[in-house]
């Protein structure tokens, strides 16, 4: 007999930007068994369950306060690996380091990354993630072969796009409520070379920026650009592209010796700087005037940097936000939120410069911008469109959280009337009049038919859902009213 839930240990838990916070019970099952186990007591005992992996979400998507959550890194095994197809079965507790680190001296490489090498492969499948190749590669569900599910109904789901297909297109990109991944299939990505070919470009403006993605996403393997939100009049959208390509062995002999994982760590100092200490020095800056100067700092250098091609390993290419373990304690003690907005490409300049003027004329300014490209894809609440999206960090204080959501609604008004989406691993701020009208009554309601079946009884829960409103009728009043 499990334990009763009541009894189980309890633990303060942080959205990963710090401005979230609630007290849960937690249990770490070891096993498909457990997973069950555990949610049937829950149901008896009348708890809610919330999935949580590593913790990378920003918001509260991973947080069910007052009730359970099911930490998945106890489920951190690889199940099997084959170095000749580049197959990979893992358990949903296995990271992208995990990955990368096993998979990289037979020549492969995870084919969809996040800024950040530490995501759970279950939480990237449930909110299905994307990296710096989404235009090319699409999403990190698109290399997901099959998956085992357990519902709360008592069901375990094979998954695949011809075996439950309507669950599998569902389960990626459901953030978690349908029921727990405890296997998941990848192919990885073939590669010869520990390194990429990567050229910068400085732009001067977001038509510059458009402008470049347009010309080189057709025959690129990775794009990506930093944006300076702080900039305005005819610099607005200003910053620093950056484009990779894979490379041949042929092209990088040297480059097979970086297939070694050792070969891959990041640096331990930073202009000569401990890596550790770097976040303390960067919370000197984190004021609007400080990041204004940090900002045109980096712009200028960029104007005079070199443009022609060097060779990076993969880490560093991919992994920006782990160069300084603790930026994230700039911002403390209070946080701050993400906003990433998706907007179609024949909307997404006039929205993103909207965006900032209206930032700008608020005087609360996104600390970091990251533009990226993107492609459709076929799952059921994806947020992948063909276009773009604006990543920014807003620094949360003691006197401007309010002023700071009444401008994110504004933004969300912008970001809708473009025909836009969002992120459930990145938000804080949707509404459920957002969240429907972002995704439509027909995949939602879709996605609530599935949910009827895997989760009669609404076991699963986390507070994310229950702000957009995920099991509310579309024609509540709640979801109809202002905000």
């Amino acid at each position: 007999m499990p334990v009763p839930v009541v009894q189980l240990p309890r633990r303060v838990l942080d959205g990963f930007g710090f401005a979230s916070r609630s007290v849960s019970m937690i249990s770490r099952p070891a096993c498909a068994e457990e997973v069950q186990a555990t949610m049937k007591q829950a149901a008896r005992e009348g708890h809610t369950v919330a999935l949580r992996g590593a913790g990378r979400s920003y918001g509260d998507a991973a947080m069910n306060g007052g009730n359970l959550i099911l930490d998945m890194t106890g489920m951190r095994a690889v199940l099997a690996w084959d170095p000749a197809s580049g197959v990979i079965d893992v358990e949903p507790g296995v990271t992208i380091e995990d990955l990368w680190r096993l998979c990289l001296r037979d020549e492969w490489w995870p084919p969809v990354v996040p800024g950040t090498m530490f995501p759970s492969i279950g939480g990237c499948a449930s909110m299905n993630i994307h990296g710096k190749n989404q235009f090319a590669l699409g999403g990190f569900g698109d290399h997901i072969l099959e998956a085992d599910l357990v519902t709360p109904a008592g069901e375990h789901l094979r998954l695949s796009r011809t075996e439950n297909p309507d669950f599998f297109h569902a389960a990626i990109s459901g953030f978690g409520m349908l029921g727990t991944f405890t296997r998941i299939r990848m192919q990885m990505k073939r590669v010869e070379s520990g390194r990429l070919s990567v050229e910068q470009a400085s732009v001067r403006n977001f038509d510059e920026q458009f402008d470049y993605f347009e010309a080189h996403h057709a025959d690129s393997d990775y794009l990506v650009s930093w944006v300076d939100c702080i900039a305005g009049g005819s610099g607005i959208g200003r910053g620093q592209v950056h484009r990779g390509k894979y490379l041949h062995a042929d092209e990088d002999p040297e480059g097979k010796a970086l297939l070694d994982p050792d070969r891959q760590d990041l640096p331990g100092t930073i202009l000569g700087v401990p890596r550790g200490l770097v976040g303390s020095l960067l919370g000197l800056f984190n004021f609007n005037l400080g990041m204004r100067l940090v900002n045109f700092g980096k712009y200028a250098a960029s104007r005079v940097s070199p443009t022609a091609p060097y060779r990076q390993p993969h880490v560093a290419f991919h992994f920006l936000l782990d160069y300084v373990p603790t930026w994230r304690s700039a911002y403390q003690p209070h946080g701050f939120i993400q906003y990433q907005p998706f907007v179609p490409k024949e909307t997404a300049k006039q929205a993103f410069t909207e965006i900032l003027r209206l930032n700008q004329a608020r005087g609360i300014v996104s600390y970091l911008g990251v533009l990226k490209r993107y492609r459709p894809d076929n799952f059921l609440l994806s947020h992948a469109l063909d276009g773009y999206s604006l990543a920014m960090d807003f620094p949360v204080t003691a006197t401007n959280r309010t002023a700071l959501w009444e401008m994110c609604y504004d933004m969300n008004e912008i970001v809708l009337a473009a025909g836009g989406k969002f992120y459930p691993a990145k938000d804080s701020v949707l509404r459920p009049q957002d969240f429907r009208r972002a995704f439509g009554q027909q995949r939602l309601a879709a996605f609530s038919d599935l949910r009827r079946r895997a989760d009669p009884d609404r076991v699963l829960r986390t507070e994310w859902a229950a702000r957009v409103g995920v099991d509310e009728p579309s024609g509540s009043p709640h979801v109809l009213g202002e905000r």
